[in-house]
């Protein structure tokens, strides 16, 4: 990878706002008013078709004392103690008060961190074994396929789902692929075992629209158009044009309700509910300037975006994308592999972070998606090399706290705090060192992993019988 003059500039700009690891809210954007969700908003008449049937598994009061806790939040408590109860965490501090009947676990030389998320996961979609017959992320027949749902190609019986809860891995957002300049809808999941995809869809998270710039889509559809940037510019124009009008046709029957309601059509209406603000965008996306391009048409049209994934360019628009309320899904050190990726550079992520933006690592693999600590770490390092200082407290947001606002969720999950979710990983030491594992995993408070009891281990279906032997020797 290579360190360009364009990183000093940068420098110049991020390091004066701080950077002595210290956590950062993106500051909001004041030259617009961004199109915000309301409860109960002008919607389409089957708006949640598929719902959720998740249930929480039963879960015990449980006590982990004695550790090093990182909260998600910036901070970090020195032989603290964690009391998760009713699925939620209780309380977070150096000591608490615990009923008697607790399992107590103590966790002496282990650390403990929020669940960790990953923004950009095909899980599912594109699950093991990796075949044609369950090739179903990509549905490569238009440059806009927003009418199609990544929750129907999402095979349950993946066995990379416990691989990944085996990295500490709880939640994911499950994208299509990146074919096509609208590639359809996210699903959220929590890494759980389901029969189906309802039963691991996390309650009341909102759909994610993929979009996708660049190379991919000029590619894929070389011969029958766009074949050119500028072709998947006009793309994104006519559709939002065209979901603009029926977005408010809709809105003024469902205000009037006279006369017929208007045709549905499942491809605009996913387009209407962005520009609603119901649904959040995740743009694939690599340079700065098609990120500057995607800003602008995102402004023409009156939705937001809400990361942009991939990025391997976002340090040169950093401060853009933290006046912008941008997040930016990144790795560590991915670069290089195509043109658009040709100027990655290492210290991406801590030059996002450095200039106020939300950084996230994504793992867009499902090898990186057990891994998300290592590659946060390697982000770390690099920022080190730069003199970024980033401290354990605030790099353990790069896979909590930031990626739970990427999908709308920092209320429930992200953070060790009194009344969120009990998602929570205990590791055997620094999870930021390349020595430490996962130990113990639960989700709302329900132990899902235990490294010391193989026996307990989720195996999917397509693996029983000799799961004991495979997962035993992959972890």
């Amino acid at each position: 990878m290579r360190l360009m003059t364009s990183v000093l500039a940068v420098l110049a700009i991020a390091l004066p706002l701080g950077a002595q690891g210290t956590a950062r809210t993106a500051p909001p954007d004041t030259s617009r008013k961004p199109v915000t969700y309301v409860a109960g908003a002008l919607s389409t008449p089957n708006a949640d078709p598929f719902p959720s049937t998740y249930k929480a598994r039963p879960a015990r009061t449980t006590v982990i004392r004695n550790v090093t806790i990182l909260t998600g939040t910036g901070q970090r408590i020195d032989n603290g103690v964690v009391l998760l109860s009713g699925g939620k965490v209780v309380s977070v501090g150096a000591s608490v008060n615990a009923p008697a009947d607790a399992d107590v676990i103590d966790g002496a030389g282990k650390w403990v961190t929020p669940g960790l998320i990953d923004t950009h996961s095909h899980l599912g979609v594109y699950p093991a074994p990796g075949v044609d017959a369950n090739s179903d992320g990509n549905e490569a027949t238009n440059p806009n396929t927003a009418q199609v749902w990544a929750e129907h190609s999402v095979w349950p019986q993946d066995p990379q789902f416990p691989r990944a809860l085996a990295g500490g891995l709880t939640t994911m957002q499950i994208l299509p692929g990146s074919a096509n300049l609208f590639g359809g809808r996210s699903v959220v999941l929590k890494n759980v075992p389901g029969r189906s995809t309802q039963e691991m869809k996390f309650p009341g998270a909102r759909y994610g629209l993929k979009m996708a710039c660049g190379e991919n889509p000029k590619r894929v559809y070389a011969s029958r158009g766009p074949s050119t940037r500028m072709g998947n510019v006009a793309g994104y124009r006519t559709a939002w044009i065209a979901a603009e009008g029926y977005r408010r046709r809709w809105d003024k029957w469902l205000e009037t309700r006279a006369g017929d309601p208007p045709t549905r059509d499942l491809q605009l209406e996913t387009l209407a509910e962005v520009l609603r603000g119901n649904i959040y965008v995740q743009n694939h996306c690599y340079r700065a300037d098609e990120m500057m391009q995607m800003i602008d048409i995102a402004h023409e049209f009156g939705y937001q975006i809400r990361s942009f994934h991939h990025g391997v360019e976002a340090y040169k628009i950093a401060d853009v994308l933290a006046k912008e309320g941008i997040s930016a899904s990144i790795w560590s050190d991915w670069g290089g592999f195509k043109m658009e990726a040709l100027d990655g550079i290492r210290g991406n992520l801590a030059l996002v972070h450095a200039a106020g933006a939300r950084a996230i690592v994504h793992s867009d693999d499902p090898v990186g998606t057990q891994r998300l600590n290592q590659d946060a770490a390697k982000g770390v390092a690099s920022g080190a090399a730069l003199g970024i200082s980033i401290s354990p407290e605030v790099a353990i947001t790069w896979i909590t706290s930031n990626p739970a606002w990427a999908l709308g969720l920092d209320d429930k999950i992200g953070s060790l705090a009194p009344g969120k979710n009990a998602d929570v990983v205990l590791w055997t030491g620094n999870p930021f060192s390349v020595y430490s594992k996962a130990d113990k995993v639960w989700i709302d408070g329900a132990l899902m992993f235990d490294r010391s009891n193989p026996r307990s281990w989720w195996a999917t279906d397509f693996e029983l019988g000799f799961v004991p032997v495979v997962m035993g020797g992959s972890r």
